[in-house]
């Protein structure tokens, strides 16, 4: 049988009806586009620091079809801008604060999911990226200095030898691993189900199948009619090229993903993977992965082609051989799968700022946040509760963090825009490749990263 395009995270959804869509104007005092993490953490946070506010989400599909329901389900401390940046917009100690606030957000998505009832399969296990040559390794190490400068200490990420990092998955060409705490598996559309049905009890207001035609400041014009309210919460990250004018504020970049049948206990004793690591190696191009709950292996990478002209498309849109280097990639790392029947594949759109910056900002009754290049599980977390201080005036620490209010650049027009992400790909593609071949860092992918800083 061949494979489902439906992601795996939605069959242990249940069974219900879509909600109804927004067939008339609408009155209130926020309104969020986007039912996915970052609206819908915005919304939970404004209602717990003010519960008589009226606030509306609108979803043009359903909640979770983006990719809060699709992602690899690795909350983690990891950030796509460098902390270097946010020293370098503010200070040393605000960049150790920042990255602390990153670690914390680990633990509140954990926390708040446990304290709402939803069961999100949090599992704290940590994260473990098997270094495979000598180029990984030097970079791994090199990464573990630098964060230092910012507060991480050995109990928080640190190298491993070789026999350590076998200790945690038996990939294979091991010479060690990058070992971080601040990592847990979840099941990512459980939690972006579970907050909407919470905030849905809470006296939310949710439309599904309601598309943005237009998001301005206090008004948002739907295919229901239009919604006025006091502040509107922009949150439609990988889908934001999608509305007028803005094709060229955040790119859409997508993740292919595979998930395995459930594996026998047999196989599982050979790949390891006792304490649900999530696991990874140490590559340009991303790869990642999990076990899940129930015994299979969910696996992603990155590397699929831009669209010209920022179209989007959807997981159904990609052929079968689209996804041929994400099994090979898994194979790669865990050769005693290479047997194994992959039973899902699926894709998701992530949102890319020019600087690969993630961005919070609040202005003139508009608010936004995204920009989170597929590290947003835990960010969206903390960028909810940021919206929410500024939007309600809450004076607090997260509202001074440099990615609030910074200058989106927008991306360059077609076919710059095409010409220069597919190279950007390629670079990675061929990055890893001299790494592996000649074991020590590649000199080109230092070089693609110097000019998007």
């Amino acid at each position: 049988m061949p494979p489902t395009d439906r992601p795996l995270w939605w069959d242990d959804l249940p069974e219900r009806t879509r909600r109804p869509g927004l067939r008339s104007d609408l009155d209130v005092d926020v309104a969020v586009v986007g039912a996915g993490y970052t609206g819908l953490w915005t919304a939970h946070y404004l209602h717990e620091t003010d519960p008589a506010l009226r606030i509306a989400v609108i979803e043009a599909h359903h909640v979770g079809y983006g990719a809060s329901g699709r992602n690899g389900g690795w909350c983690y401390d990891g950030f796509a801008a460098s902390l270097h940046r946010i020293e370098r917009a503010s200070d040393l100690e605000t960049a150790r604060r920042f990255a602390a606030a990153l670690r914390d957000s680990v633990a509140e998505v954990g926390e708040t999911a446990r304290r709402l009832g939803i069961d999100i399969h949090y599992h704290r296990g940590g994260s473990i990226e098997f270094l495979r040559n000598g180029g990984q390794l030097a970079r791994a190490e090199a990464d573990v200095a630098a964060a230092r400068r910012y507060g991480w200490t050995d109990r928080d990420l640190r190298v491993v030898g070789r026999d350590e990092a076998l200790g945690h998955g038996r990939a294979a060409g091991v010479l060690g691993g990058l070992v971080s705490a601040h990592a847990a598996a979840i099941q990512p559309a459980l939690l972006v189900h579970g907050l909407a049905d919470h905030l849905e009890q809470r006296g939310v207001s949710i439309f599904e199948d309601t598309a943005a035609m237009e998001v301005a400041p206090r008004r948002v014009t739907t295919s229901g009619g239009t919604v006025r309210a006091a502040v509107v919460v922009r949150a439609t990250e990988g889908y934001t090229a999608s509305l007028p004018r803005m094709r060229r504020q955040m790119l859409p970049l997508y993740s292919l993903m595979i998930a395995t049948e459930p594996l026998p206990r047999s196989l599982w004793d050979e790949l390891g993977l006792p304490e649900r690591a999530l696991f990874s190696d140490y590559r340009h191009l991303v790869i990642y992965g999990q076990r899940t709950v129930d015994g299979r292996i969910a696996f992603g990478g990155r590397g699929a082609p831009y669209d010209y002209g920022s179209r989007i498309r959807t997981g159904e849109k990609f052929p079968a051989s689209a996804f041929a280097s994400v099994r090979d990639a898994l194979v790669d790392l865990f050769p005693q799968l290479a047997d194994v029947s992959v039973t899902h594949r699926w894709s998701g759109v992530l949102g890319v700022t020019r600087d690969w910056h993630p961005f919070v900002e609040f202005q003139d009754g508009l608010a936004s946040a995204g920009g989170y290049v597929g590290s947003g599980v835990a960010v969206s977390n903390l960028a909810g509760r940021t919206l929410a201080h500024l939007i309600t005036g809450t004076s607090s620490e997260l509202t001074r963090f440099p990615w609030v209010g910074r200058r989106v650049r927008r991306w360059e027009p077609e076919p710059l825009r095409w010409a220069a992400i597919n190279a950007a790909l390629w670079v990675m593609k061929s990055a890893d490749r001299v790494e592996a071949s000649r074991g020590r860092p590649a000199k080109r992918a230092d070089r693609l990263w110097s000019i998007v800083d």
